[in-house]
């Protein structure tokens, strides 16, 4: 087992520290239960800097997720290719980032940053709502489905 990586957000930030890793897709039981499967990894960087008199958090994921198709209910590889920018804030003014900048979000400075929740939280905000396969590549599963016999048909045969 591995210790779950905590930051200092403030003082990452503003001495332009980094951390990078790579975590199992399983280790993050909220994203579980949104895939069709837990297999995988994915890596990661967490790196903090000062810009503007602000401080920051850029958070970068790659990797590759097992969704569940909406249309086919099969297996779909969704790539993540991630970059975040946070803005670290103290609770109370959480609301002034909201007016200031809609390409950068907000997140409250802690002196506990729990890595790893971020990470999660993140990729969950990342995810398509209804993810589905492109065009055309769910067809074969509904014609297979089409090309059985229909229930009813194998019924009245059976009638006869």
């Amino acid at each position: 087992m591995f210790a779950r990586p905590f930051i200092e957000s403030v003082d990452f930030a503003r001495k332009g520290k980094e951390i990078r890793g790579e975590i199992a897709v399983s280790a993050l039981p909220r994203l579980v239960d949104v895939l069709a499967k837990s297999e995988g990894s994915l890596t990661y960087i967490v790196r903090g800097y000062h810009e503007d008199g602000r401080d920051m958090l850029e958070v970068t994921l790659q990797g590759v997720c097992a969704l569940r198709c909406q249309r086919c209910l099969q297996e779909l590889a969704y790539p993540v290719d991630i970059v975040s920018r946070l803005w670290l804030l103290p609770a109370d003014r959480l609301d002034e980032a909201r007016e200031d900048d809609d390409e950068m979000d907000a997140i409250e400075a802690v002196p506990n940053l729990d890595v790893l929740a971020l990470i999660e939280e993140e990729l969950l905000l990342s995810l398509p709502f209804a993810p589905r396969h492109p065009e055309g590549e769910c067809a074969p599963a509904a014609s297979d489905l089409q090309q059985k016999a229909s229930p009813f048909a194998v019924l009245a045969g059976l009638k006869k």
